[in-house]
């Protein structure tokens, strides 16, 4: 199984990269109601680092550990190696597409377990894939975003606090 979602944030690639590296990113982007438990990472992924985790689903714990790899300027992959599915690959890729403004491509390679039980939470959870992307999106852009310089005021420009 193969997914993609892609969206434009209006920030630099570097920041853009920057907060996709930190696991503390994960929960501040996954929608309600899953819930995130990072049980085990480093505060910044590079390459070679794991992370555990819980998703949960509502009542449903589904415990993953992903390993980074292929890390550099222009993204990362985190390959499942244990967890719901039989292999699962996420390639994270950024493109820069102008000076404050950076492209986020998500590419999902997945396989679904042969057990049942992890095979019905896997198709749940693939089948949540769209809603799940976008939210990441928006809330991404919500919190790397910078506000539009048209209409602001010039002392909210010059970074003057209210």
């Amino acid at each position: 199984m193969k997914y993609a979602h892609r969206f434009r944030v209006e920030a630099p690639s570097a920041d853009v990269v920057e907060f996709h590296q930190r696991s503390a990113s994960m929960a501040a982007i996954t929608p309600p109601p899953i819930i995130v438990r990072i049980h085990e990472a480093p505060a910044v992924l590079g390459e070679g680092d794991e992370m555990a985790f819980t998703l949960w689903l509502g009542p449903l714990p589904m415990r993953w550990r992903a390993r980074i790899e292929q890390t550099g300027p222009s993204g990362f992959a985190d390959r499942l190696i244990k967890g719901p599915f039989a292999s699962w690959v996420h390639q994270h890729v950024f493109v820069e597409t102008g000076s404050d403004a950076t492209e986020v491509i998500d590419m999902v390679s997945a396989k679904l377990s042969d057990r049942p039980f992890w095979r019905l939470a896997g198709l749940a959870l693939w089948a949540g894939m769209p809603l799940l992307f976008t939210y990441r999106a928006w809330k991404t852009r919500r919190l790397l975003q910078r506000p539009s310089v048209a209409g602001s005021s010039p002392a909210r420009t010059q970074g003057a606090k209210r």
